[in-house]
């Protein structure tokens, strides 16, 4: 389950002005799409920041009285997991890891992965060549299949898991780095600014980072649902956040059991996984479309 690298448009502007970028925010805000989506990840990053204050319950004060009890119960809205706590305050409060798990190793890989794509694309010759075979080990492995074996062999926790996605990643945003950089480094402007005696550092900096961060940019945001699904895989594998922590991929293995006697609360955390990738799927494409429109 990996994003694949976009293809990268040959007709690529001189440079973004920014009116091009003024431009793509109008079209972003006249797209329901758009708009919906980003709606729904303010609302998902409010609940997270704020979730002290929007639990209803001590998300982890279980009761053995009260397990499993069904949506609607008095008290208890979306009902009680195997253990008596309430679903609804561990599902508030599950959004904090969840999302920080989904978006935090994208946000790494975007940092560490542009930057040495953009370095590989615009070094070219031997820098580019060591780097991109480096990268095409990475990609002889499924995304899932790395991400389960790298955190099986350095071991569970949030840490770990960070980590291994984090290289799940880096390589992909590399290789989407390191394309728009070569395209762009025998453009007529970067060989205008060669010719008036612009360092190397002088010509990333102010012609080519305003050029390939758009890009880069729209490709990370689409890893984030991917991320968030991962993350979630290997908590409910064992190898990601572990008990009592409330993240929905652990959430939806300690419920899995549930599934024949309470099978609307033991999809609740599907459904909150599903919602959220979704909306950053919506989003990336709505930014890369919008982005695409030169006139």
């Amino acid at each position: 389950m990996s994003a694949s690298p976009p293809l990268v448009d040959e007709a690529l502007p001189a440079q973004r002005s920014p009116g091009y970028w003024l431009g793509t925010l109008r079209r972003l805000r006249r797209d329901p799409v758009a708009l919906g989506s980003g709606a729904v990840i303010a609302l998902l990053l409010l609940m997270a920041i704020f979730a002290p204050l929007l639990m209803p319950h001590d998300p982890y004060e279980s009761s053995m009285l009260y397990r499993l009890d069904p949506v609607g119960t008095p008290g208890h809205p979306l009902g009680t997991d195997e253990l008596g706590r309430d679903l609804l305050s561990r599902l508030i409060l599950g959004s904090r890891l969840s999302l920080f798990m989904g978006i935090t190793p994208v946000v790494i890989a975007f940092v560490i992965g542009g930057a040495i794509g953009i370095l590989a694309g615009y070094a070219g010759g031997l820098v580019n060549t060591l780097v991109m075979r480096t990268v095409d080990v990475f990609y002889a492995f499924p995304s899932v299949l790395l991400a389960v074996a790298l955190s099986g062999t350095i071991g569970a926790g949030v840490r770990n898991a960070l980590l291994s996605l984090t290289i799940v990643f880096t390589p992909q945003v590399i290789r989407v780095a390191e394309s728009v950089t070569t395209q762009l480094r025998s453009s007529d402007f970067i060989d205008a600014a060669r010719a008036s005696g612009a360092s190397a550092f002088t010509i990333v900096r102010v012609q080519l980072l305003g050029n390939v961060l758009g890009p880069i940019f729209v490709f990370s945001t689409s890893l984030i649902s991917v991320s968030m699904i991962l993350a979630a895989g290997l908590s409910f594998l064992g190898l990601g956040v572990e008990p009592p922590s409330a993240e929905w991929g652990l959430m939806l293995n300690a419920l899995r059991n549930a599934i024949y006697t309470q099978p609307v609360i033991a999809a609740l955390p599907g459904v909150m996984i599903f919602i959220t990738s979704i909306s950053f799927n919506l989003l990336a494409d709505a930014i890369r479309q919008a982005m695409e429109i030169r006139g």
